[in-house]
């Protein structure tokens, strides 16, 4: 069976404290982007949760990018918190319409965070993921879901994203026990978020706990391509978290 690529990256790439810790002090700001990108392989953009941008803009960001790179992108907070997930169409066709399909081959996965109140419906749930196209302008769109009440832990819910092809986002926050921690095969990649890096370890976390993750990203490698971030957490040492995890994934 074929091997799915591993990706490993962090959220954004504007973090004020990462100035002096990942970005050179003399690096000007417009160049952060091209920057990362040639220290990790793939980011999850989030400022697309809270606003929109313009076809231009992610024109620029495939533009800056190495060939191979992929992009992950957090879908608007107005789709995924609301009472009626199913009553969407407005709010989904504006967060699809400002030209994610600009990317091209560097789209990767979108992820739909819903809140920790957002318990799970089967009807209403089913109702959203209907609404989500598989491709927009030729351009293939791959969804994850991330949900963080422990009612989604259940077979039921796995069912359901597994019939639509939707990934269910493995989210670890040591900060966060009650959020549940899903891994099931719903998809044909994997979408992980690591939140638990140290600001007293200089790599985010330590060589063993590195060793780990090295292993669960190869084992989702067996079914498909893996998307694993570096997400909250000591923020300032997610870079080097990510940067520590390829050396050890090419090792």
């Amino acid at each position: 069976m074929a091997k799915g690529v591993i990706r490993t990256g962090i959220g954004g790439w504007t973090f004020e404290p990462w100035r002096g810790t990942f970005y050179p002090d003399d690096l000007k700001q417009k160049d952060e982007l091209k920057y990362a990108s040639s220290k990790v392989t793939s980011i999850e953009i989030n400022g697309t949760y809270y606003s929109t941008f313009k076809p231009n803009s992610w024109q620029k960001w495939r533009d800056e990018t190495p060939d191979d790179f992929v992009f992950a992108v957090k879908a608007s907070r107005y789709c995924t918190n609301r009472k009626v997930l199913s009553e969407n169409n407005d709010s989904l066709e504006k967060f699809l319409s400002q030209g994610l399909e600009e990317l091209g081959p560097k789209l990767g996965p979108i992820n739909w965070q819903f809140m920790g109140t957002k318990k799970f419906d089967p009807a209403d749930f089913e109702g959203f993921l209907k609404l989500l196209p598989k491709e927009r302008g030729g351009v293939r769109l791959r969804h994850a879901l991330e949900v963080r009440n422990p009612t989604f832990a259940c077979q039921e819910f796995y069912d359901l994203a597994a019939k639509y092809g939707a990934a269910i986002v493995y989210a670890v926050d040591d900060e966060e026990p009650t959020w549940p921690c899903i891994d099931q095969p719903t998809a044909d990649f994997t979408y992980a978020r690591l939140m638990s890096s140290k600001a007293d370890e200089p790599t985010g976390m330590s060589s063993d706990e590195l060793d780990g993750i090295v292993k669960q990203a190869r084992d989702w490698a067996g079914r498909g391509d893996v998307f694993a971030y570096f997400i909250a957490g000591a923020k300032v040492r997610n870079p080097a978290a990510a940067i520590a995890l390829i050396e050890k994934l090419g090792a």
